[in-house]
């Protein structure tokens, strides 16, 4: 039989354990993510293109609001080691350059035979409203010390 310190050599994670991180997203962030992905969309660049739209503004592309939740998985919960396996996110409204965002995750299930977590992920903006929710089904694995 396998011990979870086996599974889990970092500690296994407890059901209700949570961990957040906050950042301001920044001008440069767009920039930034259209360097790695391409993603020119009018709405991240062109004023009048977005103003035209219900956004009626600027917003930065759903990677850059969720790469906050890649930061909470890999350096606080479950930790590092820790990639995506299946991720179901709902985008619930938009966020722009200057907007503060805090993500958060919460352990919903942890498998005691494998270091897989179920976390519930949300990311809020400062004004309180929710951009992002959903859950995220993790793997952690072990890394050479």
């Amino acid at each position: 039989m396998t011990s979870s310190t086996e599974v889990w050599p970092n500690g296994q994670p407890t059901v209700g354990d949570t961990a957040e991180r906050t950042r301001v997203i920044a001008e440069g962030d767009i920039e930034a993510f259209t360097a790695i992905s391409g993603d020119r969309n009018p709405l991240h660049y062109d004023e009048a293109v977005a103003a035209s739209t219900s956004f009626g503004r600027i917003v930065v592309q759903g990677g850059v609001t969720t790469a906050i939740l890649n930061a909470v998985v890999a350096e606080e919960l479950p930790g590092p080691g820790t990639v995506f396996l299946h991720v179901d996110w709902n985008f619930r409204a938009p966020v722009r350059p200057g907007d503060v965002i805090t993500g958060r995750v919460e352990v919903v299930e942890v498998r005691s035979d494998k270091p897989i977590t179920k976390l519930k992920t949300t990311v809020v903006r400062d004004d309180g409203v929710v951009a992002v929710d959903g859950d995220a089904l993790c793997y952690t694995m072990p890394l050479p010390t």
